[in-house]
């Protein structure tokens, strides 16, 4: 069953409810919702979440700040968040908005029915920035088709049981670096230069919302001579030295993939530059890919080699960046 609608509005405040029944135990489906290290992989919208302050006990408050993209941008808030497991419910409010949202909160609802499955209700409360009709519409649609979109991928997750646990892999590649942090952030960063600089990026165009936000379309050259192209999102932290990413079109193997690079300094005048991805497998997508005999542990091995062989190549190039730079010194 596809997401429902509900939508009222009392003086400038518009209200809206989606709504959505998951074939899952409400308890997992809680779960997902609760834990939002999971949202990047679970949600279609959600690019980086990070905890800013969470209350110690089970429940409470966190404080979350948010990257998500709304129309053909990524947008940035930062929201404080109420969390009941007794009730299954968790209120939200921002509390640092981005234009042309002036104000907005609400509720999920995770209710179980009769039938043993779970009903999940997702509320929003809103105004636009100076009530201007424009920016309201522009909320509206963000919020409408971003709230379908959430809810479907909610329902599609919980509904995997215990076969989300095969179909979900974390996996890293290093490289240790003699070399300054910020000349390996800077590599990694001007993702703009890969087709010059890396032999499997065939093509590449970069633009940036703002700075520390980029969109990338990228066709990737494979070892048969052919490219497949994916499209991501890039949220750079260069005073963490520190890029997250989001691939929003992925291969048809996966259903979703996100990473990171992470430069650490070792404390002897050498870094540790770190690739990390973490993927989650489509079964169908695998059998179009790689036939209907294939199995998951095969699957698993080949995004594996695939990437990592990528992001190794990459982390050997930062690499060498680094080093000639501190050579010519």
């Amino acid at each position: 069953m596809a997401p429902t609608t509900t939508t009222t509005e009392t003086a400038a405040l518009h209200v809206t409810e989606h709504s959505i029944t998951v074939a899952a135990p409400p308890a997992a489906v809680y779960a997902l919702v609760a834990d939002v290290a999971e949202w990047p992989q679970v949600f279609g919208p959600t690019v980086h979440v990070e905890v800013l302050e969470e209350a110690p006990a089970e429940g409470g408050e966190q404080l979350l700040r948010i990257w998500a993209v709304a129309g053909d941008k990524v947008r940035t808030w930062t929201s404080r968040r109420v969390l009941d497991p007794a009730a299954r419910s968790i209120t939200f409010r921002q509390v640092v908005t981005a234009a042309p949202v002036a104000e907005m909160g609400g509720e999920w609802r995770i209710q179980e029915l009769e039938d043993g499955t779970t009903r999940v209700t997702l509320l929003h409360d809103y105004r636009a920035v100076d009530g201007d009709p424009a920016a309201e519409e522009l909320i509206e649609q963000a919020v409408d088709g971003n709230s379908r979109a959430e809810l479907l991928a909610l329902k599609n997750t919980a509904e995997l049981g215990d076969a989300r646990e095969e179909l979900h892999f974390t996996f890293s590649d290093s490289e240790t670096v003699f070399g300054a942090a910020g000349d390996v952030f800077a590599f990694l960063d001007r993702a703009d230069l890969w087709p010059e600089r890396l032999p499997h990026v065939a093509r590449l165009d970069l633009t940036e919302d703002e700075a520390g936000i980029q969109h990338m379309d990228m066709d990737t050259a494979s070892p048969d001579g052919s490219t497949h192209n994916t499209t991501s999102v890039r949220v750079c932290f260069e005073d963490r030295k520190v890029i997250v990413y989001k691939q929003l079109r992925v291969p048809v193997a996966m259903s979703g993939h996100t990473g990171r690079w992470v430069i650490e300094s070792l404390g002897d005048g050498t870094v540790r530059a770190t690739s990390w991805h973490t993927v989650t497998l489509d079964p169908g997508g695998v059998r179009t890919a790689l036939g209907p005999e294939a199995t998951l542990a095969e699957a698993r091995a080949l995004v594996r080699k695939a990437l990592g062989t990528n992001s190794s190549t990459t982390l050997r190039h930062a690499k060498q960046f680094a080093e000639e730079v501190r050579a010519q010194s």
